[in-house]
């Protein structure tokens, strides 16, 4: 009789910094490695039991924990893999695991000629990340294409498959944000057959192929694109390059009704949703507020090469972290009355 899935105790480092990519964090009560479903339900169910503040951590990319670290457990989720569950030839759905490296899965789809995550390529982190941030970038969001997502719900204490649209995604968001009720264990993409990419939507990007909005390019194309923007912003984990100790972009960019927008005194570049809302550039206000590349605030920065990415690039804390957001927040606030609210998620700290 074989026995029951567990997770197993990492004993080398308990310093949450060390799981993170803004290199920063303080310690853990107990850091255990899940590697398959089964053991993350396990996991989870034994917190639950033994009532203990669980924290789920993948590739600890759009995370900032405090430097008090986490008073219970943290589940590093290392999953991997994926599968083709259905392929009529002209879609094909692909279950990732949760603990997947996203960059690595992107980069399979458009080598197998699966179209509709490129424009997602060279984003740090897990698969089972992308829904609960519902993460986007270069025109490309994962909920135009996600089919489903498998969870472990704890209140009912049972399995279940939710559709795209009981994710509840909005703009970096999605119903398991900020709620621990639901535990990705792995997600569903329905991606074209197709060796073209989506429409691109994205003005930089066109730019950047030599295209115009809406056209389409072969996937590969579209990666390098990406990959070289990214790169030139310092979005691209690479150790020898200080601003890429980050959590990427910071700030969401702010969405704003109608009438607020038409109440700045300024024009910032801005995008338009639906309801009469207005995406306003984030990165342009941060810059207009005098927080340009490079700004400093003790030993933490603003990455030299992209306004959005607050980062670490040396020995500082997450206290000096905080700090340097604080101020760009009340300072943009000062002076165009829009209030930031960062993208990442925060443990066991406030902004």
């Amino acid at each position: 009789m074989s026995s029951p899935p567990r997770v197993v105790d990492v004993s080398d480092d308990t310093l949450l910094a060390t799981y993170t990519t803004l290199a920063l964090g303080g310690p853990a009560a107990r850091i255990v490695r899940a590697t398959n479903a089964e053991e993350i339900i396990a996991g989870v169910q034994e917190c639950v039991r033994e009532d203990r503040p669980l924290l789920l951590l993948g590739g600890g990319s759009n995370v900032v924990i405090s430097d008090e670290g986490f008073p219970g457990t943290v589940m590093l989720i290392r999953s991997e893999g994926w599968a083709v569950t259905y392929d009529d030839g002209e879609h094909v759905l692909v279950q990732v695991q949760a603990g997947q490296d996203w960059e690595e899965f992107v980069a399979a789809t458009v080598a197998q000629g699966w179209s509709g995550v490129e424009c997602l390529s060279g984003i740090p982190g897990a698969a089972g990340a992308t829904p609960i941030q519902n993460v986007g970038a270069y025109g490309q969001e994962v909920s135009q294409t996600i089919e489903s997502v498998t969870v472990y719900d704890r209140d009912e204490g049972a399995v279940s498959v939710m559709s795209a649209a009981e994710c509840g995604f909005q703009y970096r968001n999605s119903r398991f944000k900020h709620n621990d009720r639901w535990v990705v264990l792995d997600v569903t993409f329905r991606l074209l057959a197709d060796p073209l990419s989506g429409p691109i939507a994205y003005t930089e990007l066109a730019r950047s192929l030599g295209v115009q909005e809406g056209q389409r390019v072969p996937l590969e194309h579209a990666r390098d694109a990406v990959l070289q923007l990214r790169r030139g912003k310092g979005m691209l984990l690479d150790p020898s390059d200080p601003d890429t100790r980050s959590a990427g972009s910071f700030f969401t960019n702010p969405v704003l009704s109608a009438a607020a927008y038409t109440q700045l005194e300024v024009e910032p570049p801005a995008w338009p949703g639906e309801g009469g809302v207005m995406k306003v550039s984030a990165a342009w206000l941060i810059e207009r507020a005098g927080f340009t590349k490079g700004y400093r605030r003790g030993p933490a920065a603003i990455s030299s090469k992209h306004t959005l990415a607050l980062t670490n690039p040396g020995d500082g804390t997450t206290k000096d972290l905080l700090g340097l957001a604080a101020e760009i927040r009340d300072g943009v606030h000062d002076k165009f009355g829009v209030t930031l609210h960062p993208e990442p998620v925060l443990v066991n700290c406030t902004l």
